[in-house]
């Protein structure tokens, strides 16, 4: 029988990415994954003895630890200055990195992620377990501590709420580097129109700060607005803004890592493309969601 670290280790991207995606937080979903092994390890004989599937146990333990820390970060999110995001998954080149396993998946996408955003806890945990790693109900029932058929309701409700936000597909590796070639073209040249035609015209711009650097307090949507935004920020903050720019991989998406000017912080962005035009800029700039601004 295999040890309980190598079961740990065969399972740990999976569980990695099942905590990120009910919590939106690296730190809670290692945390909770941390904890969930600690818990193997601690069975005695007999227990250990009793799990038919490491896999899903372990998926359980850390389905339910999350979602406690889901249910005590709601009241922190409501005091939350401006917009939140979940915290980005930058990735560099290596392939032995521990984080490439996980956003291979398509669900850690961010435009996936912030329509997980609106579900609620029981909900998020319901369709994360069921629609992302087909755990029956009943297991998803003990996880939320409710019956099998409330268990299903929340599952059912949060599938119509991901389905009617439509989030875009990844897109391929070629769209991407042609979007970001684009945009950052037009940025140079400071045009204003090639911004508009670049963007979806129900583009919309989503920055976190979390009131620790200077950003927008509210979403903007409209290509029009998003495109006076790019050009009031230009304006302002000039050469520098684009001096400090380099490409990173974020969400298993390209996107652009940014130096700190001025009162920005350093932060990263990350484009969702629909139709082949940028339907969603999403950047971070709370540098407690990068706390060094280089990839894990």
């Amino acid at each position: 029988m295999p040890t309980d670290e190598l079961v740990f280790e065969e399972h740990r991207a999976h569980l990695v990415r099942v905590g990120y995606r009910i919590t939106g937080s690296v730190s809670d979903a290692e945390d909770a994954v941390q904890e969930a092994w600690l818990r193997l390890a601690g069975l005695d004989p007999d227990g250990r003895a009793a799990i038919r599937d490491e896999r899903a146990w372990l998926t359980t333990v850390v389905g339910r630890l999350c979602l406690d820390r889901l249910r005590s970060a709601a009241a922190r999110r409501e005091r939350y200055v401006g917009p939140w995001l979940p915290e980005p998954l930058l990735t560099g080149d290596d392939p032995d990195e521990p984080l490439n396993a996980v956003v291979r998946d398509e669900g850690v996408r961010m435009a996936a992620m912030v329509v997980l955003e609106r579900l609620t806890p029981p909900q998020r945990v319901a369709f994360v377990l069921h629609e992302a790693l087909a755990l029956p109900y009943a297991d998803i029932a003990a996880v939320l501590g409710c019956p099998e058929a409330t268990a299903r309701q929340h599952a059912s409700r949060a599938r119509r709420i991901v389905a009617d936000a439509d989030p875009p597909q990844r897109a391929t590796t070629a769209e991407q580097q042609d979007a970001i070639a684009k945009f950052a073209d037009a940025m140079a040249r400071a045009d204003g129109a090639a911004l508009v035609a670049l963007l979806h015209p129900d583009a919309v711009w989503v920055s976190d700060s979390g009131g620790r650097s200077k950003a927008a307090r509210r979403e903007v949507v409209g290509s029009d607005k998003v495109s006076r935004l790019l050009l009031g920020l230009l304006d302002r903050y000039g050469a520098q803004m684009l001096a400090g720019w380099s490409p990173v991989m974020v969400n298993g998406e390209l996107g652009i890592r940014s130096s700190a000017f001025a009162d920005t912080a350093a932060g990263a962005a990350v484009f969702s493309l629909r139709d082949g035009r940028i339907a969603a800029i999403y950047q971070v700039v709370n540098p407690d969601k990068l706390p060094d601004g280089t990839p894990r």
